[in-house]
């Protein structure tokens, strides 16, 4: 392997990091589809923390994420002028959690704050009527347009 190609791997603590973010993200995705309360689980998981009504597709939101964070990785590095397109059905979940992480969702919302009584608004609210969209909605941040669910 050639010096200029090993400039492009990344590092073990770059690695690390990326894959901590992804993993936060992936619980938030989880925590919005499944509780209603208890969002850092300090508690025992019972069943009045569980959401009635489950809405939102977790396979797409590990992905969904997982795109999310690589592509913004690449954006930040070479201050690239892109966007992230996506629109999967119900994988909001999937691009809610990183923008919730990166602060963007509770600049524009503040009572979803990065605290643990913001993240329960949010977890609570996802798909809830009148609160946040199982979709990306119009009302996401850094959101376009919306296709309708399922495309």
């Amino acid at each position: 392997m050639s010096e200029k190609a090993n400039t492009n791997v990344l590092s073990t603590q770059e690695l690390t990091l990326i894959h901590r973010y992804w993993s936060a993200c992936n619980y938030l995705a989880a925590g919005m589809i499944y509780l209603r309360d208890n969002p850092l689980l300090k508690q025992p998981l019972k069943p009045e923390h569980i959401k009635q009504r489950l809405l939102g597709h977790w396979g797409s939101s590990p992905g969904l994420s997982f795109a999310y964070v690589h592509i913004n990785r690449l954006i930040k590095k070479f201050d690239l002028n892109a966007v992230f397109l996506a629109g999967p059905g119900h994988g909001a979940p999937g691009v809610l959690g990183p923008i919730y992480l990166e602060g963007t969702y509770s600049e524009v919302y503040p009572n979803k704050s990065e605290d643990e009584e913001g993240l329960k608004h949010f977890f609570k609210e996802f798909s809830f009527p009148g609160g946040i969209g199982s979709h990306c909605t119009p009302e996401m941040p850094g959101s376009i347009h919306e296709g309708g669910e399922l495309g």
